[in-house]
């Protein structure tokens, strides 16, 4: 480990005069650092510091806004004078409603909620939840930030408060009930001890071990054919007789396993390609513990992509690449493509970036964790243990979605007695990793807060890396229900690029939309070419003005590559380049991968 030079931890704070003491001062600082790592355990690793100031800037200001308080008391008597009339009228016509869930909540999508009393229920939640919405949105003088913090918490507040998550009060539970004797609730206790015991234990979730890494997933035929201490290189074996010239090379994120894009062979992205007659390359990167906790940011820079780009480059000499990041991933290529660029390095025929953000201005929900009072703390934690654990990284990435990942899942495995078939999709996102304490502070700081990257100010070399100065073509793909990357926010590559850029707007989330293999049902995306000298539209216009199209993206893409790409078809390369010092090693998915 120790091979590595030493790079400086770059911060937005100018460097501190050199004390006399600075051994004593380390030690001050250390001592809070073990206090807050120890205050997160206890809270969850959520800032309470954070919390309490949102808090307070919310109550401060609503306490001294009249006019707000006055408004939130008419819509209160309003929302009940709705309710009582709902509740006189439901009694002679079920199909009654006074107000309708949001887009995407399912919880009383169930016949049994348009039932007397559960229609109550469920309309007075509804109708509470939107006035909440209220009490916490448009306070006059807080804090955007703030708001947005204290709104989410009343959502989760109310949330456990469903009527569908207590069994008294859901008519399924009940109906379940009557059916099994209540077994479902002794079906319910067992299955909750056997998710306790694996939790405990480390184990991952019932019903992953039908889906082994090498087995059931990740089985597209290729090599290991380059392993530094971070990554290490597959080169995937040919299955046509001819290949386009530029090879493709993904840079998965390493926030978890690469083969969320070699899943199972009928929803492989790296399968797809390969049998469309692509070369490709994917990165697997190493699952960091304590001992690589100084690995920095220019570490997976220089490690990752273009330790990467000089094997394919070796290995397939005189042709340019098709680089392609996802999530994370796309962001750190963002970032080695324009630092190429400023050094007048053309090695890359075009960029893709699947669910990859360049402007952090509006990164989304996850926002909520990241501020100031919330990164000391993560530091700490990370600081304590060289690392940010997969558990503290998931909890913050359910609670995003709590009624989906969280309370759907208590009323379902706990309430109801019964077991979700697991899916290659789940089984891959209980397969998490760890982030290094150094490179993770530095990915919230740089990227989140002081967001240098889109401003022009992130250095790599001692130079500027402007995401302006990349020319080459560019395919962005945002999905529409995205938490993690809203697609608004990865529409953002058309304001911060000088060059062509198709964007495509995908049905699904996150991960489901960009895993979204053709024939699968219920699936379409939009899709629109800027060209450089045309003008930027708001994302809201791009919507309306853009092409729909059914089905999977997927075929879009590859005939957006091959018109990138070299004339005529050649033949396949031979795997590695053992005279060049990369030799065959391993077989797919190699050894990285299934580090725990």
């Amino acid at each position: 480990m120790s091979d590595l030079p030493a790079i400086p931890f770059h911060t937005h704070l100018p460097p501190a005069p050199r004390s006399e003491e600075p051994v004593g001062e380390e030690g001050f600082l250390a001592f809070d650092r073990v206090i807050e790592a120890m205050s997160a355990q206890m809270s969850g690793g959520i800032s309470p510091a954070a919390l309490s100031l949102a808090l307070y800037d919310w109550s401060i200001h609503l306490a001294r806004s009249p006019g707000k308080r006055w408004e939130l008391a008419t819509k209160a008597i309003r929302k009940s004078s709705r309710f009582w009339s709902f509740v006189q009228a439901c009694a002679g016509d079920k199909d009654a409603c006074c107000i309708e869930p949001l887009p995407g909540d399912n919880r009383f999508s169930h016949p049994a909620w348009k039932q007397f009393p559960w229609n109550t229920m469920a309309q007075g939640f509804l109708l509470q939840q939107q006035w909440w919405h209220n009490v916490t949105r448009d306070v006059p003088g807080v804090a955007p930030h703030h708001e947005e913090v204290i709104s989410f918490a009343a959502r989760q507040l109310l949330d456990m408060f469903s009527p569908s998550n207590n069994p008294f009060t859901n008519p399924e539970v009940l109906d379940k009930t009557r059916e099994t004797a209540g077994m479902n609730f002794v079906n319910g206790i067992r299955n909750w001890a056997e998710d306790v015991g694996r939790m405990v234990n480390n184990r991952p979730p019932v019903g992953t071990e039908d889906f082994e890494v090498g087995h059931e997933v990740a089985v597209t035929p290729g090599r290991v054919v380059f392993r530094n201490r971070l990554i290490e290189l597959i080169q995937y074996a040919p299955t046509t007789e001819t290949v386009h010239p530029e090879p493709v090379l993904i840079v998965p994120a390493w926030i978890m396993k690469y083969y969320i894009l070699d899943l199972s062979p009928q929803n492989s992205l790296v399968k797809y390609l390969v049998e469309q007659g692509h070369t490709v390359f994917c990165i697997s990167w190493l699952n960091p513990d304590a001992n690589d906790r100084d690995l920095t940011l220019d570490d997976y820079r220089r490690l990752g992509v273009m330790a990467a780009l000089e094997a394919v480059n070796a290995i397939l000499p005189d042709r340019k690449v098709h680089a392609t990041g996802y999530c994370l991933g796309g962001t750190l290529l963002a970032l080695a493509t324009a630092a190429m660029a400023r050094a007048g390095d053309d090695r890359l025929a075009s960029m893709t970036m699947f669910a990859a953000q360049t402007d952090f201005t509006e990164p989304g929900e996850l926002a909520l964790f990241i501020d100031h009072s919330q990164l000391h703390m993560l530091e700490s934690m990370m600081w304590n243990r060289g690392y940010l654990a997969a558990d503290q990284m998931a909890g913050a990435f359910q609670l995003l979605r709590s009624n989906d990942l969280v309370w759907s899942r208590v009323v379902h495995d706990y309430l109801m007695g019964e077991r979700s078939p697991m899916i290659d999709l789940m089984a891959w996102n209980a397969d998490s990793t760890r982030m290094p304490y150094r490179m993770h502070a530095e990915y919230l700081q740089r990227f989140y807060l002081d967001n240098e990257l889109a401003a022009g100010r992130f250095l790599v070399d001692g130079r500027p890396a402007a995401v302006q100065n990349i020319r080459i073509p560019i395919f962005a793909v945002g999905t529409e229900r995205d938490h993690v990357a809203p697609w608004r926010s990865v529409y953002k590559i058309h304001d911060l690029t000088n060059t062509d850029v198709t964007f495509v707007l995908t049905s699904g989330g996150h991960n489901a939309g960009i895993v979204s293999e053709p024939g699968r049902a219920h699936r379409h995306f939009h899709i629109a070419t800027k060209a450089t000298a045309d003008i930027c539209l708001s994302p809201d216009e791009w919507a309306v003005q853009s092409e729909a199209r059914d089905g999977s993206w997927w075929p879009a893409w590859v005939s957006w590559l091959a018109q990138h790409s070299g004339g005529e078809r050649v033949a396949p390369p031979a795997m590695g380049a053992p005279a060049k010092g990369y030799p065959p090693l391993e077989a797919a998915p190699g050894t990285y991968v299934l580090r725990r």
